[in-house]
């Protein structure tokens, strides 16, 4: 059976963070080890992390020294990584019971290394447990294929669906950005000739605000998917803008849904 190293980074996420644990743990595939890095929280997140390490050996929490960021927590975790699989999720996302044994099952029979699935959005004031999920009809759809050139046009990925294969691509680390850490990934992953393959049933869920909102968070983006595209894709000025329309576009698109 293979192992899924799962990656977590944990900032002041006291609130969801057991829910996100639990939909872990409560995986049908079981051999999983759930590496979270605390990334120096001023709440009890690291307590609350400590108490389910104490009751399953699964559970491997670490604290940054000093704070780095998401990407940097990431990368913290997965130099941990023992499994045979990379996967992501953020600690107030929730993953579905078979999430990973039908990802795995997916993974195999594609002889994919890089795959994601459609996922779920929820609103953020949610409160149950992945167990108790009952689908909402918010769904962002997975493509069935994407390679480099798609990928530059649009992130089709959602980080918290993401799983890749160590053994086909070794250990991968994100990139030192402030922001769009997943997407710069995903991107070299594909540059270096491995395309991802998506499942389209959904099998995450993520939090997100009200339907038809569009977070002046998301907006922000902006500069550093113009940041990636130039500076670490070396596209140019006029495939800068293509690709950044695409990001605008899937952004308003997804937070219709």
């Amino acid at each position: 059976m293979p192992l899924v190293s799962v990656v977590m980074p944990v900032y002041n996420s006291a609130a969801t963070l057991g829910a996100a644990v639990r939909s872990v743990l409560t995986q049908t595939h079981a051999d999983v080890e759930l590496l979270v890095t605390d990334d120096q929280s001023s709440d009890n997140s690291m307590d609350l992390l400590m108490e389910f390490a104490a009751q399953d050996e699964r559970v491997l929490p670490k604290t940054a020294p000093e704070r780095g960021g998401a990407g940097r927590a990431r990368n913290l975790a997965i130099e941990r990584a023992r499994g045979d699989y990379v996967a992501f999720l953020d600690s107030d996302d929730l993953w579905l019971p078979e999430k990973t044994e039908k990802q795995l099952g997916f993974a195999a029979e594609g002889d994919a290394p890089l795959t994601f699935t459609s996922y779920f959005k929820m609103d953020a004031d949610y409160a149950g447990d992945s167990t108790s999920w009952v689908s909402n009809g918010r769904v962002i759809r997975a493509r069935g294929h994407v390679d480099y050139r798609a990928m530059l046009r649009r992130d089709y990925i959602g980080a918290l669906t993401a799983m890749y294969d160590r053994n086909a691509l070794g250990t991968r680390l994100m990139p030192e950005m402030r922001k769009r850490q997943d997407y710069a990934l995903w991107l070299s992953i594909m540059r270096d000739g491995a395309d991802a393959r998506g499942l389209a049933e959904p099998l995450a869920v993520y939090r997100a605000g009200q339907t038809g909102s569009l977070s002046s968070n998301k907006l922000s983006l902006v500069k550093y998917n113009w940041s990636l595209y130039r500076e670490h894709e070396d596209l140019s000025v006029p495939q800068a803008t293509r690709a950044l329309v695409g990001a605008v576009w899937q952004s308003l698109r997804n937070s219709r849904i």
